[in-house]
């Protein structure tokens, strides 16, 4: 790849709030179905219902998921796929393991026993707003059978016992959006594995210790060069740490997000990964970024326009890469994260 050009600490403001930038790679279309033909499409099984508000949008990711890369244009998941509803566990296993594109829309509270794999080109769309999986998590793809160009939004996540989602195994181009992540085993969302290509938008991550992790391990050198990820919109609502805790990737872009209450810390870059922190509202967080943290050796962040409110300084190092080499993206004013930010995470306001 092209060398990038390196981005140095700012003191300018970020731009106010706007409408989307222009130029996002690609269009998303989660499509107003109808109902799906089972026997024409092979399939067993329910079809989907002729629409549904929460899910029925036309929208497009920001930052990295969008962006043309590694033969993906974009982020487009089960678009051009057979539209399936599901209503347990077996059901769930079955459709996110089938080869080829599908719009999965998850239906009511479905208890798995364990991570279940998610293979290439998938929607997993919750309905309304009582889709659930709990129990485990979904793992994308295998070290045989890739996760790549995967939606998951509008789904609560509880209960899992281990991560409730699992980006892994190389798989890039992958979307999550406005979900509910709380109460699992070890993390809510980890990227790693050579993973890259991921964004990260309007989750909610809550009643947890570990929120989100990118990088497997201090050892695992094969993520150098992969791991780009973008951060925005979430809430870290009184999590304790790794909002993200980042390993070798360069760049991670965390912008608009809302940090309130979080234990240990906020953002730690770790083992020379390069983060762009802009734009965030870090609320009663102590050690709102680290350079380095336990027996990790440190990393790169540049921050600019942060609002720290009763927080403590945060820590800055070396220099990035420009996240706007990849991609457009507007910043809002962070003064206004905690309202918009609180009151359009989670579940049943995809479209909000």
């Amino acid at each position: 790849m092209t060398p990038r050009p390196a981005a140095t600490p700012s003191t300018k403001p970020a731009p106010g709030r706007s409408t989307l930038a222009a130029g996002l790679v690609g269009v998303l279309v989660l499509p107003l179905l109808g109902a799906a033909d089972p026997a024409r499409a092979g399939l067993p099984g329910p079809a989907a219902p002729t629409r549904d508000a929460a899910i029925a949008c036309t929208d497009a990711p920001i930052g990295f998921a969008s962006v043309n890369a590694v033969g993906q244009s974009g982020t487009t998941g089960g678009a051009g796929g057979p539209t399936i509803t599901v209503t347990t566990a077996a059901a769930l296993e079955d459709y996110v393991g089938r080869a080829g594109p599908y719009i999965i829309r998850v239906s009511g509270r479905i208890q798995v026993d364990d991570m279940l794999t998610v293979v290439a080109n998938k929607s997993i769309l919750g309905v309304g707003t009582s889709a659930e999986i709990t129990g485990g998590g979904l793992q994308l793809g295998s070290t045989t059978r890739p996760g790549n160009n995967v939606i998951i939004r509008n789904i609560r996540f509880t209960g899992a016992g281990d991560d409730s989602i699992s980006v892994t195994n190389k798989a890039h181009h992958v979307w999550i959006d406005h979900n509910d992540l709380s109460d699992g085993y070890d993390g809510l969302l980890d990227i790693k594995r050579e993973s890259d290509f991921v964004t990260v938008s309007w989750n909610r991550f809550h009643n947890h210790s570990k929120s989100s992790l990118v990088g497997h391990s201090d050892t695992y050198t094969a993520d150098v060069g992969k791991l780009r990820v973008t951060y925005h919109h979430n809430f870290f609502d009184g999590t304790d740490q790794r909002h993200p805790r980042v390993r070798f990737a360069d760049p991670v872009h965390v912008f608009n997000n809302y940090y309130r209450n979080n234990a240990l810390y906020g953002i730690a870059s770790t083992e020379n990964a390069g983060l762009m922190v802009e734009g965030n509202y870090f609320e009663n967080v102590a050690h709102p970024i680290y350079v380095g943290y336990d027996e990790s050796g440190p990393g790169r962040v540049v921050e600019r326009n942060n609002l720290y409110v009763n927080s403590g300084t945060p820590q800055t190092a070396g220099t990035v890469v420009e996240p706007r080499t990849f991609y457009p993206y507007t910043v809002d004013a962070p003064a206004s994260v905690p309202g918009s930010v609180s009151g359009g995470v989670g579940v049943g306001k995809v479209c909000a």
